[in-house]
């Protein structure tokens, strides 16, 4: 069921042949079983102290102490692993396929569920990395699958040949999880920031799913669709940063509700076929 006032807005950047961009946070990967990165359950002991993500996953730390790093996030990405994504992704998958090149997914998710899910490389910018991925801390140019460093538990130590597959095959060095740390900034090379800022610029709708809007592109591309004035819609089950900005924007609405509720609707008002 789309609210009139929804519909009208859709339809709207259906006839016009418009650009969409989706931007995608945690809450889209929630309903897939995988933990919000900031909850309570993201904190890691280290000896008798609790570390929270903010710290944890961080390059100071990680100069500090890789193999914890490390440990936590071969923990963090097992979960995703096993996740499924759902219909909210598929949803996405469905738009794209129908939008082409009119189409561009900019997620903060770096657990790959979109990718499984059937998003192009081509069209997604996963601006805060992907856990597929590693590369070398040192500097040496390319990313590398990650290894399979098998099931893993909180509880699971690091090894010797756990040391082994996260060496660099060129300078022999860490290699590091190809994500974005807190106290790193976005760049186009790795985290295709000019990309999602270029798409925002030349959007028609922009479709926020899941995200508070607690980090900085995503928010810049918040701020670009509402001073450009375009379509700006908000899918959440709360209300954010974003939802304020669609409810104070003139072609702007906060479909309050899950990604699983609501997309599949959306997508299909903008002339996705069911996935």
């Amino acid at each position: 069921m789309i609210e009139p006032a929804l519909k009208t807005i859709l339809e709207s950047v259906r006839e016009r042949r418009g650009r969409v961009v989706a931007l995608t946070g945690a809450g889209i990967s929630a309903e897939s079983g995988i933990p919000t990165f900031r909850g309570a359950e993201g904190f890691w002991v280290i000896g008798s102290r609790n570390y929270m993500p903010q710290e944890m996953a961080t390059l100071e730390m990680f100069e500090r102490a890789p193999e914890e790093v490390w440990r936590w996030y071969l923990y963090r990405f097992g979960v995703c692993r096993h996740a499924e994504p759902n219909a909210g992704h598929l949803a996405l998958v469905a738009l794209e396929r129908a939008l082409g090149e009119r189409f561009t997914l900019v997620t903060q998710n770096i657990d790959g569920l979109h990718r499984r899910a059937g998003s192009s490389e081509a069209r997604t910018c996963c601006i805060h990395g992907d856990a597929a991925w590693v590369r070398c801390a040192e500097g040496c140019p390319g990313l590398l699958p990650l290894p399979d460093m098998g099931r893993r538990t909180a509880r699971d130590r690091f090894t010797v040949a756990d040391r082994a597959r996260l060496t660099c095959p060129r300078c022999g060095g860490w290699l590091r999880p190809h994500v974005l740390w807190f106290d790193e900034c976005y760049d186009e090379e790795n985290y295709r920031m000019d990309t999602a800022l270029r798409a925002a610029e030349s959007a028609d709708l922009l479709l926020v799913v899941g995200t508070s809007g607690a980090t900085n592109l995503p928010m810049q591309i918040g701020r670009i669709a509402f001073h450009r004035e375009i379509a700006l819609v908000d899918v959440n089950p709360e209300p954010n940063p974003f939802a304020e900005l669609a409810e104070r924007s003139g072609r702007g609405f906060f479909a309050r509700g899950s990604a699983v509720e609501r997309l599949p609707a959306i997508a299909a008002a903008l002339g996705a076929e069911e996935p």
